[in-house]
């Protein structure tokens, strides 16, 4: 064998490792198909996966559902990605698909959320610290408590249903999240009594004077229904499309970037993608993390690709 066929050998070896390296995703992968039920918070970080996942030349796409359609559009194989699994808040949701195996856990992609009933402080100050309260005053709540979109309400549901909280003839109002939070800012100027779901990250914890209440603990968790929020996929998805793949198990954030985020699809209008666009480049840093070894589509280096595409170089 002459030394330039070894030369020649050799460097092909290298190209072949550095290609496999950034293996591209199968043609199957390029369609990345994401649903959220609404909530700011998950509209956000969907955004954010999204605009990612398109400046790496992937078909990115976001659906709005509730959870119940969500978990069975996931088993069903018509999603593939969904970011929002709060827990314990989602465990009864989750079960079943759990249990066959048909959604699988990614990883934990936000930690030190909350979500449980909440009132303006007026309303807590005037006696209504516990879920066991809400009974006293039912006539100054018009016996109702505030929910967001169907399908996401089950817990709320489940209080209602509860002997021992004595709120069996009270109604879970179902609306939307923007349409609850209107109704919070109707009747704060008001001093009117108003329950309702809340969580953290949200805007809502600054924009209005609240308190969370304690004994939902059969119902939310503990410590004001401490949770975290995990990304999760349809069965078999993580060893099909391993580029993405490894994108989601990268893919972190923290309470106060979601707070900003989400304040600019709330108080400034912006879209899902505007608002991750604008948070990502106030941090362009968090690229390194979110990209380490991503390539792009076709299999090139996705760092750079991703900077290229969004306007930082």
């Amino acid at each position: 064998m002459t030394r330039n066929l070894k030369s020649a050998l050799a460097a092909t070896a290298l190209f072949t490792i550095v290609q496999t390296a950034f293996a591209a995703d199968q043609e199957s992968c390029r369609a990345v198909r994401m649903g959220e039920p609404g909530w700011n918070d998950l509209a956000f970080t969907t955004g954010v996966g999204t605009t990612l996942l398109k400046a790496l030349g992937y078909d990115a796409t976001s659906k709005l559902l509730g959870i119940d359609v969500i978990y069975t559009s996931l088993k069903a194989k018509n999603l593939d990605v969904f970011l929002g699994y709060w827990d314990p808040a989602m465990v009864s949701y989750y079960k079943p698909y759990k249990e066959d195996g048909s959604v699988e856990m990614v990883r934990t992609n936000l930690e030190g959320a909350k979500y449980t009933f909440a009132v303006p402080t007026y309303v807590w100050e005037a006696g209504v610290k516990n879920f066991s309260d809400l009974h006293k005053f039912a006539d100054r709540f018009g016996r109702k408590l505030y929910g967001i979109e169907p399908g996401s309400n089950q817990l709320m549901l489940d209080a209602i249903k509860d002997p021992a909280l004595g709120l069996g003839d009270w109604e879970v109002v179902e609306s939307s999240e923007q349409g609850m939070l209107s109704e919070v800012a109707r009747d704060i100027p008001h001093k009117s009594f108003i329950v309702f779901q809340a969580w953290a990250p949200h805007p809502m914890n600054t924009a209005f004077d609240i308190k969370y209440l304690t004994g939902g603990d059969k119902f939310y968790g503990p410590n004001f229904g401490a949770a975290t929020v995990s990304t999760q996929v349809r069965k078999g998805y993580l060893q099909e499309c391993p580029n993405v793949a490894k994108l989601l198990n990268n893919l972190v954030f923290d309470i106060d970037y979601e707070n900003r985020g989400m304040s600019y699809l709330m108080n400034d209008g912006m879209t899902p993608e505007e608002a991750a666009l604008k948070a990502i480049k106030e941090e362009p840093k968090r690229l390194a993390t979110w990209l380490e070894g991503v390539a792009t589509f076709d299999g090139k280096p996705g760092l750079a690709a991703v900077k290229a595409s969004l306007g930082l170089q």
